[in-house]
């Protein structure tokens, strides 16, 4: 799963992309580009890798990811069971910031929308009541042509702009603007542990990944992710084990080993760490809800 950057493509007659996945694989791998990306889960779930965060999506979901953020959903398995019936419908909007015209944001009318795109470069979740309304709009602009295809994309812009159900995903210390050299490197790293989080990874197996040495790597990862490799990996699982608590499949040790600890003490104390609740406390918080 070679990591890169995603050429997002436009036809002539339409200034943005807009369009309808019902294939979960679509895009499946770690990776950025310069548009804004506005996602809408109608029918989805899995978890999401957005900068440095890792947490569950599902359906009814709505995400907006800032220019060159790098990010990844990765849907659950059963998606992929020829067995099931399964399906995933997913509204997906890629558009330049500058693409109404260089100044257009310069607007003071437009100073919500503004801010806004600027806290994307962290990734915004949209939250609360009004959720399903700005679903709507979102699946409308696929259809719509004309100018009511940009006044659409505004309003679902203003929407989350003047919305107070929002929360940031990345966090303030991630960077993202890793110089040239760095790319490669980082995403490698990322694309590994999210392909082998349930093994035991060795320092000098993922310093090999990163072509660097042991003794740097620490130091390297810790200075551009803004936490120790250990936590990232324990962060990974974590999010595993929330999404196979949520299927309520399988029992709690059950879920410890599934998802790569194999210390039932660890697996307790890195999941409070991270979630601030007990493996069963989640699961029967979710539940509820």
């Amino acid at each position: 799963m070679k990591p890169q950057l995603l050429k997002v493509s436009t036809d002539l007659v339409h200034s943005f992309s807009a369009r309808r996945d019902i294939k979960p694989n679509i895009n499946n791998h770690w990776h950025y580009h310069p548009e804004v990306e506005l996602v809408f889960f109608k029918k989805g779930n899995g978890t999401q890798f957005i900068g440095d965060c890792i947490s569950q999506f599902n359906t009814g979901d709505i995400v907006l990811v800032g220019s060159n953020l790098p990010h990844y959903w990765q849907f659950d398995d059963s998606y992929f069971d020829a067995q099931t019936d399964t399906t995933a419908d997913v509204s997906v909007i890629h558009f330049n910031e500058n693409f109404w015209g260089e100044h257009f944001l310069e607007l003071p009318e437009n100073q919500p929308i503004r801010n806004m795109l600027k806290q994307s470069k962290r990734g915004i979740q949209i939250t609360g009541d009004h959720l399903k309304a700005v679903g709507n709009l979102i699946e409308k602009i696929i259809f719509a042509e004309g100018p009511r295809k940009i006044i659409l994309l505004m309003e679902v812009l203003l929407a989350i702009a003047d919305s107070a159900d929002t929360r940031m995903l990345a966090s303030m210390g991630f960077q993202h603007n890793f110089q040239e050299s760095e790319k490669d490197r980082i995403n490698a790293i990322y694309n590994y542990s999210i392909l082998n989080f349930k093994k035991k990874i060795t320092l000098e197996e993922i310093a090999a990944i990163a072509n660097i040495s042991p003794n740097s790597f620490c130091k390297f990862f810790k200075s551009r992710s803004k936490k120790t490799y250990s936590r990232f990996i324990n962060e990974i699982r974590v999010g595993n084990a929330c999404k196979l608590l949520i299927n309520n499949q399988l029992n709690v040790k059950e879920v410890c080993y599934e998802s790569g600890f194999y210390n039932f003490a660890s697996f307790h104390k890195y999941f409070r760490e991270i979630t601030g609740k007990s493996p069963l406390s989640y699961q029967k918080t979710y539940i509820k809800k």
